[in-house]
C-alpha cells in the first residue's frame, strides 16, 4: 500500500521566531540547549533550517518563549498572537505598581490613537 502524500509544514517561521525571542532574550543557544537537554546543532537547525522539531520540543519551545501555536499551525488564529502572549507572560510578573504604571500608558496610548483610526475610516 502507497503511503497517502500529504505536505511538510514549513517551520521556517516558526524558527525564525524562537530565535528572534531568543537572541532578545540574550540567551545563548549553549544555555537553551543545556536547560532542554538537546543539542545546540538541533537548536540551530530549528531556527536556521525550519527542522521539524519534536512534539516535545516543539511544546517546550512554545511555552518557554510564549509563543502562539495558531499563529503558525492556523489559516486564521483563534487565540492572541506571539505578542500578546508575551505580553501577557511580562504583566504577570509585575508588582501592583508596575501594572498600574502599564494600565495607565496604555490608555494614553489608546487615547492617541483613537483619533488616528477615526481619521483612517
Amino acid at each position: 500500500m502507497a503511503k497517502r502524500p500529504v505536505p511538510k509544514y514549513d517551520f521556517k517561521a516558526f524558527g525564525a521566531a524562537i530565535k528572534a525571542v531568543r537572541t532578545g532574550r540574550r540567551e545563548s543557544r549553549k544555555k537553551v540547549s543545556d536547560e532542554m537537554f538537546i543539542s545546540p546543532r538541533y537548536l540551530a537547525k530549528i531556527e536556521n533550517k525550519g527542522q521539524h522539531p519534536s512534539l516535545q520540543i516543539f511544546f517546550d519551545l512554545m511555552l518557554r518563549y510564549n509563543i502562539s501555536v495558531d499563529q503558525f499551525l492556523l489559516d486564521k488564529p483563534a487565540g492572541k498572537d506571539t505578542r500578546r502572549l508575551q505580553l501577557d507572560a511580562l504583566l504577570d510578573s509585575m508588582s501592583d505598581n508596575g501594572l498600574q504604571i502599564v494600565t495607565a500608558t496604555a490608555k494614553k496610548i489608546a487615547e492617541i490613537e483613537r483619533p488616528q483610526e477615526m481619521e483612517n475610516t
